[in-house]
């Protein structure tokens, strides 16, 4: 997840939020009783065509897989409560499609749409709740959220902006985590289904930004594509991205209820334990240390093999996007997990200190805490 540079009057802000959503939300407790109830939502619907190609349109292209999907779920996981945002050729507002998971108290909110872009994009990818990177990702945010236009009650949303959903991100961090590592595991069955994979991106979704549970909205395609709109269309291969989704989910929902992989101790042979405290433990103006552990003129995927999908916290300066993980208030512990980096690989890893999301000089910052 990338964390901005935040100033001061922000700082005070999230610290606030962190605190109520500490007191208020705590841990989820869909993390722990296992998944008992998924929402799918067909994108679009009624009056709400969504994108089109030559012949086929959105909203009946995310019916079809959304119906078979749910079916899937439902024959081999008869007791888990599958819930349809709807069924049928229906015009549903994004603060409904939320509500209902909400209401429900789901453990899984699915959300399926197609894409546009130029004639000769393909492929598939999922997204989560996050700020926008590139301008592709910001058009289909904008496409998709665009929808509210055909809503009586527009005002009923706000902007989310960079602060509005960097707050949402802390106060739903563990929510996140099992968002993207679903998202993963559908993007990896995309593969296997000889599907391109784009990846898992972040954008300002705005029914995502309204779920209180593990959230994802996926990308199956580009109607736009005339190659994709036939395989889009074509019942057989709705068949096919539906038991791709379901294949994703059933390996998501095995790994959720076996283990929970919040407070799993080591994540592929590292012991998570050596990255100490929680963001959300972060006081104002408390110094903390972190290990940087690669910097790169281009951003990297938190996600693949390369970071072994431990936590890793992003910042940017002087243009470079700069990784780190481990959250402490002493450097003794950081070089030591340091230490631990460079025997995984990260030669070249080091400690870093940070003051209100800035970074400060390491030797200043010893002095601090030492004061």
């Amino acid at each position: 997840m990338m964390i901005m540079h935040i100033n001061r009057a922000h700082a005070i802000i999230l610290f606030i939020s962190i605190f109520f959503s500490t007191v208020i939300y705590g841990q989820n407790t869909n993390l722990v009783k296992g998944i008992k109830t998924v929402v799918i939502d067909a994108g679009h619907g009624g009056k709400d065509p969504g994108c089109h190609g030559k012949h086929s349109n959105e909203k009946t292209v995310t019916l079809a897989i959304a119906l078979k999907l749910g079916a899937f779920i439902e024959e081999k996981f008869p007791e888990i409560n599958v819930i349809y945002t709807r069924k049928e050729d229906v015009f549903v507002e994004l603060n409904e499609r939320a509500q209902i998971a909400n209401r429900a108290n789901a453990d899984l909110f699915i959300c399926i749409h197609a894409n546009a872009g130029p004639s000769n994009a393909y492929g598939a990818e999922t997204y989560v709740l996050g700020l926008h990177r590139t301008e592709s990702q910001r058009k289909v945010m904008e496409r998709e959220n665009s929808v509210i236009q055909f809503e009586e009650n527009q005002d009923a949303y706000e902007e989310l902006d960079e602060e509005k959903i960097m707050i949402y991100q802390l106060q739903q961090a563990v929510n996140l985590d099992h968002s993207i590592n679903f998202a993963v595991k559908i993007q990896d069955q995309m593969e296997k289904l000889n599907r391109h994979n784009r990846g898992v991106r972040q954008a300002g979704f705005l029914v995502l930004y309204k779920t209180t549970m593990p959230s994802v909205l996926i990308e199956t395609g580009f109607l736009t594509n005339p190659t994709e709109e036939n395989f889009l269309a074509d019942d057989a291969s709705q068949t096919q991205m539906a038991t791709s989704l379901f294949k994703a989910f059933e390996t998501y929902k095995k790994e959720y209820e076996e283990a929970d992989i919040t407070t799993n101790s080591t994540i592929n042979g590292i012991d998570t334990t050596l990255y100490g405290m929680k963001e959300t433990e972060v006081m104002l103006d408390q110094v903390v240390f972190r290990v940087q552990i690669e910097t790169s003129s281009t951003e990297l995927d938190l996600t693949g093999e390369r970071f072994h999908n431990m936590p890793v916290w992003t910042y940017e300066a002087g243009g470079l996007y700069k990784y780190t993980v481990g959250l402490f208030l002493d450097v003794d512990p950081a070089n030591r997990l340091k230490t631990k980096m460079r025997e995984k690989g990260f030669e070249h890893a080091f400690v870093v200190a940070f003051r209100n999301g800035e970074r400060i000089n390491l030797d200043e910052a010893i002095k601090l805490v030492e004061k």
